[in-house]
């Protein structure tokens, strides 16, 4: 919100000389202005100085629509673009002031000022040095004094920063122009020499940050929009390399360089955005191809190649295809191996894989590079539970299938163990009582994975017929004995065998 201390404040504190304004008296003789121009004036003023700086504006437009010669109108108005931020506005009017008023120091002085943070050191120079020569008040003569001296100090850094950069010496170049940039701020050019050193140190963040401040300071800079945008390329932030390239062609659609690279832009573009509704979409395998064309489409740009394997790493350890998955998280981790995401579905493979350790290994790494992720966290426990079940008894193990084998597949494992481990089958009582020990292990295994939420439980790490893993404790309904199985039929799901048990 503006309040008058706030305009006070900020006039004062940028621009000290400027508080003689609001205490400025009006000369309407000497001015010759009417009556109506007069009260445009003195009510801007008020305005001005209750810091509604929007009304005082349009009272001073008044003012100088009524009487284009009236430098106090020009001067006033300058004032309020300066209080508003508007400093391009301000400097046509503060030059009018001094075409119509040759001794008005306080406009000489800052007009100089304006023009010595553009960076147009010469004139800003001419400007103070006009002040002290038309006899100027005790503060005037000491702002212009410190204001010439300062700009002596910026033509001969600006000269050691030239040096530096035909000499390639790109870090001193930095030094110096960074000095420079604190007193010339909306100096367009020695913000484009300093990103062009960003660029050549490495520091393309930092140069992009330059250029979107020169592509604001000069009119219809379509370079330093093109330049951004390519950056943006580099760095592999397509989006925002589109838009940035986008403002160069509103600026000028025949540009032959930022239409070039708008189209491989746009290609690019619509391939990931095509990618990421697949993978929202659970289409895997879909989602892959089109990484693949990404690469494809873009093989120089290293961060292009290492988010498509990114992607196609989660897309594989989605999918449940852990060796694919795997070997392409790997490679991503060979290139960043802080990537937590890699880190995370790698880890998700390794647990389909049986892999236990391995996956903790990954689900810690990646924690400590991102200790408030709670999947991280929750991968980590579950990890933790299925290597300690591992140690214990596996279902998967029993049946000899896979993690994420479909229960077609389950139930013929099943009934394939159950024909070779039948007690019937052994006539030696030892091996008779080890076939029993087998044959309850495969029946408790097709038990717990063909039921969707006991598996689940399983798969989170919990026996479901284990009583040491139940809540509330209770004997364990696995520990039974093989007598209580008698009559069991192990091809109850719909097979066409029928098995008679006999038993002494």
């Amino acid at each position: 919100m503006v309040t008058p201390s706030s305009v006070t404040s900020r006039l004062g504190s940028v621009f000290p000389f400027l508080l003689v304004l609001v205490d400025l008296q009006y000369e309407g003789a000497e001015c010759g202005v009417n009556a109506d121009v007069e009260k445009h004036l003195e009510l801007g003023k008020k305005l001005l100085a209750a810091g509604q700086l929007a009304d005082a504006l349009s009272q001073f437009h008044a003012a100088v629509d009524g009487d284009p010669d009236n430098y106090i109108a020009y001067y006033r108005r300058a004032t309020v673009f300066l209080a508003m931020g508007k400093s391009k506005a301000a400097l046509p009017d503060l030059t009018k002031v001094i075409e119509l008023k040759m001794d008005f120091t306080a406009a000489r002085l800052q007009r100089g000022h304006l023009l010595l943070k553009q960076g147009k050191l010469d004139e800003a120079e001419d400007d103070f040095k006009k002040v002290l020569k038309s006899n100027p008040s005790e503060n005037e003569e000491k702002e212009a004094q410190s204001q010439l001296t300062k700009s002596d100090e910026m033509q001969r850094l600006r000269s050691q920063a030239l040096d530096a950069f035909e000499s390639s010496d790109y870090a001193a170049a930095i030094t110096f122009l960074d000095k420079i940039l604190e007193v010339c701020v909306w100096d367009a050019e020695l913000r484009e020499l300093r990103a062009e050193c960003f660029i050549k140190e490495g520091e393309p963040r930092k140069a992009i940050s330059d250029l979107k401040a020169a592509s604001k300071l000069k009119n219809d800079n379509t370079e330093a929009f093109y330049k951004i945008s390519t950056l943006y390329y580099q760095l592999g932030d397509h989006e925002l390399s589109l838009s940035e390239v986008r403002e160069c062609l509103k600026l000028d659609q025949d540009h032959k360089r930022c239409f070039a690279h708008y189209k491989q832009v746009k290609k690019l573009n619509k391939l990931i955005e095509s990618a990421e509704e697949l993978i929202r979409d659970g289409r895997y395998t879909d989602a892959t191809s089109k990484y693949e064309s990404v690469m494809k489409t873009e093989p120089s740009v290293s961060e292009y190649v290492i988010r498509s394997k990114e992607r196609i790493c989660h897309c594989f350890s989605k999918d449940e295809k852990p060796v694919e998955a795997i070997r392409v998280c790997s490679e991503v981790l060979q290139m960043e191996p802080d990537n937590v995401n890699a880190l995370k579905d790698r880890a998700e493979a390794y647990l389909i894989e049986e892999m236990y350790d391995e996956a903790i290994q990954d689900y810690e790494t990646a924690q400590e590079h991102n200790e408030n992720d709670q999947q991280i966290r929750e991968g980590l426990e579950k990890a933790q539970r299925l290597l300690k079940q591992s140690q214990k008894r596996d279902y998967y193990k029993i049946l000899g299938v896979k993690r994420n084998a479909k229960k077609q597949e389950i139930i013929k494992a099943y009934r394939k163990l159950a024909l070779q481990w039948h007690p019937d089958n052994f006539q030696n009582e030892e091996e008779k009582k080890k076939a029993e020990k087998k044959f309850i292990d495969i029946a408790a295994a097709k038990e717990v994975l063909s039921d969707p939420e006991m598996r689940k439980k399983f798969d989170d790490g919990e026996d479901p017929l284990d009583a040491e893993s139940q809540q509330g404790g209770g004997g364990s309904p696995f520990h039974r004995s093989w007598n209580s199985w008698q009559g069991f039929n192990p091809f109850s799901s719909g097979g066409p065998f029928r098995f008679k048990f006999h038993f002494n």
